[in-house]
């Protein structure tokens, strides 16, 4: 394989002190380093920034850049909010649990626990409006390798039909049979 892992992964911000007081309050993360240029090293435009990098965990970074000279961020209107999201990892269930009731206590907007049988996940918004979700695995020996040989099958009918597939329906039952109670 080509790729070694993610390198970082960058989003836009209002306000980076705003946004690194958030993830460090919120989510533990300590601020790595900061670069700023007048010029985008890569295509050499003028557009003056700061660049932030945030200790995501196992190695993984998490980058913002704000823009000050560029109009206001927008959100791209034609995707459903919830499509566009980033996803960190949580230990277990427990800190899931814990994190959920700490957010909540610093007034912040959590939607879930929602289980997705594999695993168990919670939503909220960062100060820029991004989507984060807290996930916490829950898989069970075999899930994943039924899931990966479902996977081509789904992806066949779906290409051809672009209908719900409901081969791993499984994976949400619980979730749904809370709905209909």
């Amino acid at each position: 394989m080509l790729t070694q892992g993610i390198h970082h992964v960058a989003y836009r911000c209002r306000d980076v002190k705003e946004t690194i007081q958030f993830y460090k309050d919120a989510l533990d993360m300590d601020l790595l380093l900061a670069i700023s240029e007048d010029h985008v090293p890569s295509t050499k435009e003028p557009n003056p920034y700061m660049h932030i990098f945030l200790d995501a965990g196992r190695g993984n970074v998490l980058a913002f850049f704000e823009l000050p000279d560029s109009p206001p961020q927008g959100r791209d209107e034609n995707t459903p909010a919830w499509v566009q999201h980033l996803a960190f990892q949580v230990e277990d269930v427990a800190t899931l649990e814990r994190t959920r009731a700490k957010l909540l206590g610093m007034g912040i907007e959590v939607v879930g626990p929602t289980n997705h049988e594999i695993f168990q996940s919670i939503y909220l918004h960062d100060p820029n409006g991004h989507r984060i979700e807290l996930a916490a695995n829950t898989v069970k020996p075999g899930q994943l390798e039924k899931l990966r040989e479902l996977a081509p099958a789904m992806i066949e009918e779906w290409s051809q039909t672009r209908r719900t597939v409901k081969h791993a329906a499984w994976l949400h039952e619980k979730e749904f049979a809370q709905v209909s109670k």
